[in-house]
């Protein structure tokens, strides 16, 4: 089975690509919707222990936990010491179940997956990407954001150029959606001749 990373910047067009893989069939694994479970389940003990008061109603309060981590590298570095090691489970569990189904690809979508050296774990890695005056138009019309906001976010996140010269793979989402859709089908019949002949017993 060959193991896709999927990442790209903050309004890039990455959930839109995700499920462009799986249109083909392709099971995605979301990083983030990982988390968003743990924090209704595994990780409410844990993480509530280091940080008190974060907890409502039996669930993680993502504006309560980032008030305790935002400028506080020490205390971001226990929060991923503590949730890291559950995504990785469920990661594991999840390409487990898909080889035994019979796939022949499986998507991890990991927003940080250079950042957090998750591209090991990959066969190859494809970086969904568009010019920075598209980027930035995206997410300055969403809801709540405002340029420092975003601002702050991509100082966060490896470059973009950073990440097109490290990928195997780029989806180009500002060429319409069409074309975002030639460049996956195109990858998975790359990355798919790359695969030994199996031979029939």
């Amino acid at each position: 089975m060959i193991v896709i990373g999927l990442t790209g910047s903050i309004g890039m067009g990455k959930s839109t690509t995700a499920q462009m893989f799986a249109d083909y069939g392709i099971p995605v694994h979301d990083a983030d919707a990982a988390v968003h479970e743990l924090y209704q389940g595994a990780a409410v003990q844990p993480v509530e222990a280091a940080f008190p008061g974060v907890t409502v109603d039996g669930r993680i309060d993502r504006q309560k936990l980032s008030a305790c981590v935002i400028n506080n590298p020490d205390a971001m570095r226990l929060l991923e010491r503590i949730v890291h090691p559950l995504v990785r489970s469920l990661e594991t569990e999840f390409l487990q179940q898909a080889e035994q189904q019979g796939h022949v690809f499986a998507v991890l979508e990991i927003p940080l997956l250079f950042e957090t050296e998750a591209d090991r774990r990959c066969d190859a890695t494809v970086v969904v990407t568009a010019p920075e005056d598209v980027q930035r138009e995206r997410v300055l019309s969403r809801p709540g954001m405002t340029a420092d906001k975003l601002n702050a976010l991509l100082a966060k996140q490896m470059p973009d150029a950073e990440k097109r010269s490290r990928a195997d793979f780029l989806v180009e989402t500002h060429l319409g959606l069409d074309h975002a859709r030639m460049q996956v089908g195109d990858i998975l019949a790359t990355l798919k001749a790359r695969q030994p002949t199996r031979t029939e017993s």
